[in-house]
């Protein structure tokens, strides 16, 4: 969308102006209360969050309104390009609906509605169809800035490992102020791939990475320009890629498709509500189970745009029910046999795979990222709703903590809150997609205070015994007697202030 924009200096100064005076008015961010600590000298960090995307930035600022000011916030990545928004997604606009509250966390001066009428005005708004995703990302660097919160770029969290009763973690990078930190908490707000990696198929092990990459990777386009292409599947990464493939001028896009249809419901939309949010933690196994399986086996749609941004060009093809046998290279090219015995030839493959859910993958919890307890390990599915990509899902307490496989062989696993892509199979959709991100923050935010508060509350009792900042001085009352009558009938109350 082409939009113009009116004086949107003056527009965002004065929406600035307005976020400040409503946090205000709400005593935001709230007073620090957690007692400070430090081990032989060195200062330990109440949380530390990985990842300064969407949700490291809202799970911060929930942090921030709850007085939990002792809080340290790292991407790996140069400022500005956190998360996926301008990295590799591809996608020309957001899925979701514009007016969705999204990070805002209940305050309208916050929201992407707010942010985009300060510059370009209430019909603009109006005639705005989707949210275009280059826009989406200018918003969350205006959220950054606005709350000013102070996310450390370029630094790496290359390890997070137990040292008494605290977290070590190693960082790296030309951002990292220092070779490691301790923390009571630590929050992996890591998106997507954020306890897994992609997923790379057997059939690429042994050909030469310049002939195919992940859909996550970062692809130079243009030199695909005049070749042939294959896209392995149909999903919103897949399609988007193939968009961006035939926009850069390839002979043709094909994409083999395992399924035999095309998916076309988005059937979590369809329940999306502040009650199955709020519910769906609460239900048993099989029932979570029941919802997830059914999302992962009809799969969600890659959006009607995105779609026909494919399909519009002629030299685009779907091929379903062609999933992939083996690829092998062969006078410069890749020959594919699909297992129904199609064979076709191309120059370049991309994977539209998708990421894997593998905690054991995740460098940053060496040795012990094994105990880490999973779905597969608590809850047997029934025979026709096996689901091995779901049972691979961390099995996360109510407060997004991961828990041991093995009682006492990682008691400090408890101090990790999984608040991404990992979360979903035992919480929901609440730490990554637009729609629930700030219920999710809110929800994060409590659980930890409920658990720093409970680790210091002798303290806090101390606290109490000690507090003698008296409201009352001891003129604003005189004490009185109660005297007889002189007849020695009724009592009556005699004497100033009885």
């Amino acid at each position: 969308m082409s939009v113009v924009a009116m004086d949107g200096t003056a527009g965002l100064a004065a929406l600035r102006e307005r976020l400040h005076h409503d946090l205000s008015l709400l005593e935001l961010p709230a007073k620090a209360w957690v007692p400070p600590r430090a081990v032989n000298g060195e200062h330990v960090h109440d949380i530390a969050i990985v990842g300064g995307g969407m949700c490291g930035l809202v799970a911060y600022f929930a942090l921030q309104c709850g007085g939990m000011r002792n809080v340290r916030i790292f991407d790996r990545n140069p400022a500005g390009r956190e998360g996926p928004w301008v990295t590799y997604a591809r996608m020309e606009t957001l899925r979701s609906p514009k007016q969705l509250a999204g990070p805002a966390f209940g305050i309208g001066a916050l929201t992407f509605r707010a942010w985009f009428t300060a510059q370009f005005g209430d019909a603009a708004w109006n005639a705005l169809d989707k949210i275009p995703r280059p826009m989406w990302m200018d918003y969350l660097r205006w959220y950054r800035k606005a709350l000013g919160i102070p996310v450390e770029n370029e630094v790496q969290v290359d390890s997070i490992l137990p040292e008494g009763e605290y977290l070590r973690l190693a960082l790296s990078g030309s951002g990292a102020r220092e070779a490691s930190i301790l923390a009571r908490k630590v929050i992996m707000a890591t998106g997507r791939d954020g306890t897994g990696i992609p997923n790379i198929p057997n059939f690429v092990t042994g050909l030469p990475k310049s002939c195919w990459a992940h859909s996550s990777e970062d692809i130079d386009f243009g030199a695909l320009k005049g070749r042939r292409v294959v896209v392995v599947g149909v999903g919103a990464s897949a399609v988007d890629n193939a968009a961006e493939a035939l926009d850069a001028g390839a002979a043709e896009v094909r994409h083999l498709i395992r399924r035999k249809e095309m998916p076309t419901v988005n059937k979590m939309m369809g329940i999306g509500s502040f009650g199955f949010i709020s519910g769906f933690p609460e239900l048993p196994d099989e029932w979570r189970w029941r919802f997830m399986h059914y999302s992962f086996v009809t799969q969600t749609p890659s959006p009607r745009g995105s779609t026909l941004r494919v399909s519009r060009y002629r030299n685009a093809y779907f091929h379903f029910g062609k999933a992939i046998e083996r690829v092998e290279r062969s006078g410069g090219e890749l020959l594919i046999e699909t297992k129904d015995g199609s064979r076709l030839a191309t120059d370049f493959l991309i994977l539209g795979t998708g990421f894997t859910v593998d905690p054991l993958a995740r460098a940053e919890m060496p040795g012990y990222a094994g105990e880490i307890l999973l779905w597969k390990d608590r809850y047997t599915p029934p025979e026709d709703m096996q689901n091995r990509e779901l049972a691979n899902f961390p099995y996360l307490d109510a407060d997004f903590a991961f828990q041991e496989r093995t009682p006492g062989a990682a008691p400090w696993l408890r101090h990790i809150h999984c608040f991404n892509y990992g979360a979903t199979a035992s919480l929901g959709k609440v730490s990554g997609d637009i729609p629930g991100i700030s219920e999710g923050a809110q929800w994060l935010a409590r659980s930890l205070a409920a658990r720093l508060y409970a680790e210091d509350v002798a303290i806090h009792w101390q606290g109490m015994l000690d507090y003698d900042k008296p409201e009352l001085l001891g003129d604003e009352w005189t004490a009185s007697k109660i005297e007889e009558t002189a007849d020695g009938g009724a009592l009556q109350a005699a004497g100033k202030g009885g």
